[in-house]
């Protein structure tokens, strides 16, 4: 049982480690899920999520209210930025299949729809896989739009809050994210599904109208 998150980071922000860590055991899967989402790699993922943890406790006093987790999503965003940016570089970190219990799988879970055929199909497959290496494609403020709403399920505000973005300018970059990613799918003729009702993951969908 965490105890009152308000008070927990009252009592980080005073210096106490033990209450630090249950910032760190309550926060920790949620931070790890968006940065593997976006590096694609669970040992990236892990360097992201501690290196967040650490510049939080040192900026714990600069923490004046408000969503505690956007707060720390938002300091995990520019590691990823920072990351994504020194992938394109030096890529070693590529977009990996995972489970939670570390097994690897042609698919990767996060892009799979639940409504479609368990044994999956090759078309899908080469969709997935298509997705994956588009958004290891797209500028880093473009993936994390893509990852937060379409993959994440976070909506335009939530978005905005956790990038400090204005609303427009989230939907905006989003729109202009969703064409890229849907002209580089559509470089492969027949790959991306032409109708809403086609089974395929959610971002999928969203690109079929994103023209």
């Amino acid at each position: 049982m965490f105890m009152e998150t308000s008070f927990i980071i009252q009592s980080a922000q005073s210096g106490n480690l033990n209450s630090f860590n249950e910032i760190v055991l309550k926060y920790q899967n949620r931070l790890f899920n968006l940065a593997l989402r976006m590096l694609g790699s669970e040992d990236c993922a892990e360097d992201a999520v501690q290196n967040a943890f650490i510049l939080a406790f040192r900026s714990l006093a600069c923490y004046r209210g408000g969503s505690f987790d956007f707060w720390l999503l938002r300091i995990l965003k520019n590691i990823c930025y920072d990351e994504l940016r020194r992938q394109k570089r030096q890529p070693t970190c590529p977009l990996e299949p995972w489970l939670h219990d570390d097994e690897e799988v042609e698919t990767p879970a996060w892009l799979t729809d639940p409504t479609q055929n368990p044994t999956g199909d090759v078309e899908m497959a080469e969709l997935e896989q298509a997705i994956q290496n588009g958004l290891r494609s797209l500028p880093p403020e473009y993936c994390i739009l893509i990852t937060l709403i379409d993959i994440d399920g976070l909506n335009y505000a939530e978005a905005a809050h956790i990038l400090a973005l204005p609303l427009g300018t989230v939907k905006s970059r989003l729109a202009r994210a969703r064409l890229k990613l849907r002209a580089i799918l559509l470089r492969q003729p027949g790959l991306l599904p032409n109708d809403y009702s086609r089974p395929g993951p959610r971002l999928a969908r969203s690109l079929i109208f994103a023209g």
